[in-house]
This record gives structure tokens, C-alpha cells and sequence, in this order.
């Protein structure tokens, strides 16, 4: 049996932010974000559009593109961090919005058989929900189920995260014998409760507004407000960091499940990227150890020279992620 990937679309907002212009408002060098991060421009939401409406053109593309019919469909899982409702899921109202357009000819409520839940984790959500769409396929083969990734990544202005916002929302069918892309049951996991990035809740009482109160906002005799913070807490360095353990963690787990030499076995490395060279500057140790397992390091040596006092190591490593031995990504 062949679970995978049987179609994908997309949305992105049509508004955009060139970095260059972002950089020289910030005093900072456009080649550092450009060259240096690999970042050429921002997508931004318009003000009429949020989490939800860019999952719900992306599903409408989806469905539109490649001719899919909604009844067929028994899940619909959003993989996100900025959902808009602290109770239903966000994926409720991106597809309610989707029904309204197609009960022309699919008739009202077309997903009303359909299962339709949010799953919540910093970059990761989207990959769970498929995790689980295929699993969900894998038992049960003539099932279809639809997998959005939708996000509006917002940092505080001048903060060291700003130049790696942006927006945007993908669509996935999971199904059985795909056209796409077969996706294997051997995953590995990396985990670890650390506190690099999270998105706070803050209290607000009287004292912190002007002109109106709590409870002439809440309609109500409370005294004060949670509200979730839409720009995160966060450590860019030490998230790095547990970026690049947790990858070297999920790999060691992976291969203790299929044992595989990532060198030879894999052609391609993918990538989830808050910043386009990201997965590349985190993969260089990993690699080298690699490198070193399998008694290579000499043939790299021979093409870029050995490390010694007198090289930098930056400076070694940085030729060594351009020579013929380090592997392809995407």
C-alpha cells in the first residue's frame, strides 16, 4: 500500500515586502539578509486576511486546480500557531468560509461529514496533522484527507526576527496510491520542552488602559484580560541551537528504526526554514560527523584542504558547505 501526497496548491498574500527595502530602514547591509539568509522578500497579510482566510483560498485552490471533490474528503487537519479562537478550531472557519463558495454545486455544507481539528505547535503542526491524516488513510485505504499548513509568522519591529516574517498557507491531499509523492511509515522524533520561542499570555487590567476599561471592552464585571501575544519570546541563537540537536536527535532515532547512510541512501534533504539557508548552516556538523563515520573526511581534505591551527574554522566549514561533497537541499 502507497500512502502519500496526491496533490498540493497554495495561497500567498498578494502583498509583499522587498528585503533590500526592509534592510536599509534598519540601517542594517542588504547583503547580509540577502546573501548571508538567503531572503529576497516578505510576504504580509493585507488587512482584511488572517490565518483562516489564507487557509481557506488555499483549500479552495486545492480543490479548484485539481478537480477534488469536497464530499470525498473525511479529514481536514490545520497545522498552526496563530489560530484565531481559543475554543473551535481555526480550520472551522477556513472551511465554512470554502462551503459558502462551492454549495453552488456541491450543495450547502459539503463537509459536514468531515472531521476538521487544529493541531498546534511552532513549525511543526502541519507535519503532525499529516502524520495522522496518513495513518488515519493508511487503515482505512479508500479515505482522503486534506492536510493546511497556514501562518502569520510576526515579530516585534526592530527585533532581530523581523526579517524572517512572513505569511502564507499550503494544502495537501493525502491519499492512497498518490500522484505526487509516497510518503514511508519510519519517522523519527527529536523532543525536548525548552523555552526558545513561545508566544506568552499577558494580563491587562484598568490601570494599563486609557480612556475605556475592562469592563466596558468585555461587557462584563471583570476586572482584567488575558490576551495571547501575537510576537513571540524568543532566543534566535539558542533556537538554532535546539533546532540543530533536535535534528541530530530525530535522525539518530530514525536510524535506529531503518538503519540508512544518509550520505548514499537519500538524495534530497528538506527542510522546514524560518529563513531560506537555515537547514544548511544546521546540517554542516551533522554532515561532517557524517563525514567522518564513514572515513571520508580525507577525500574532503584532498579538495578543500585540511583544518589546522592556522585556518579558521568558519572559514573552513563555509568552503567545505561548497565543495562536491555536501549534499543537495530544498
Amino acid at each position: 500500500m502507497k500512502i502519500g501526497i496526491d496533490a498540493i496548491d497554495y495561497y500567498v498574500p498578494p502583498i509583499a515586502l522587498k528585503i533590500k527595502d526592509l534592510a536599509e530602514a534598519r540601517n542594517i547591509p542588504p547583503a547580509k539578509l540577502e546573501k548571508g539568509l538567503g531572503l529576497k522578500t516578505m510576504a504580509l497579510v493585507d488587512t482584511d486576511e488572517d490565518v483562516a482566510s489564507m487557509a481557506a483560498n488555499a483549500l479552495l485552490n486545492l480543490i479548484i486546480n485539481n478537480k477534488v471533490d469536497p464530499t470525498s474528503i473525511g479529514r481536514i487537519y490545520l497545522g498552526t500557531e496563530s489560530a484565531l479562537d481559543a475554543s473551535k478550531p481555526t480550520a472551522t472557519y477556513a472551511v465554512g468560509t470554502v462551503e459558502n463558495v462551492l454549495k453552488s454545486k456541491y450543495g450547502i455544507r459539503c463537509f459536514k461529514n468531515c472531521d476538521v481539528v487544529d493541531l498546534t505547535f511552532a513549525c511543526i503542526g502541519a507535519i503532525d496533522a499529516m502524520e495522522n491524516c496518513m495513518d488515519w488513510v493508511r487503515a482505512f485505504p479508500d479515505r482522503k484527507a486534506i492536510v493546511i499548513a497556514s501562518d502569520v509568522a510576526k515579530y516585534e519591529l526592530e527585533s532581530s526576527g523581523e526579517y524572517t516574517q512572513g505569511a502564507g498557507a499550503v494544502a495537501i491531499l493525502i491519499a492512497n496510491n498518490p500522484a505526487i509523492l509516497e510518503l514511508n511509515q519510519t519517522i523519527g522524533v527529536g523532543m525536548e520542552h525548552v523555552g526558545d520561542f513561545f508566544k506568552p499570555r499577558k494580563t491587562i487590567t484598568n490601570k494599563d488602559l486609557k480612556n475605556t476599561s475592562v469592563q466596558e471592552i468585555t461587557k462584563s464585571s471583570k476586572e482584567k484580560i488575558e490576551l495571547y501575544v501575537e510576537e513571540p519570546v524568543f532566543d534566535g541563537y539558542y533556537s538554532n541551537t535546539c533546532y540543530q540537536n533536535r535534528i541530530s536527535e530525530a535522525l539518530e532515532h530514525f536510524n535506529k528504526q531503518k538503519e540508512t547512510d544518509f550520505l548514499n541512501d537519500w538524495d534530497h534533504l528538506i527542510f522546514h526554514l524560518p529563513y531560506a539557508y537555515q537547514g544548511r548552516r544546521m546540517m554542516l556538523d551533522i554532515w561532517l560527523d557524517w563525514i567522518n563515520e564513514k572515513g571520508l573526511m580525507e577525500n574532503l581534505e584532498k579538495e578543500i584542504g585540511k583544518l589546522v591551527d592556522s585556518v579558521d574554522v568558519k572559514v573552513w566549514k563555509k568552503v567545505a558547505s561548497k565543495s562536491s561533497f555536501y549534499p543537495k537541499f530544498c
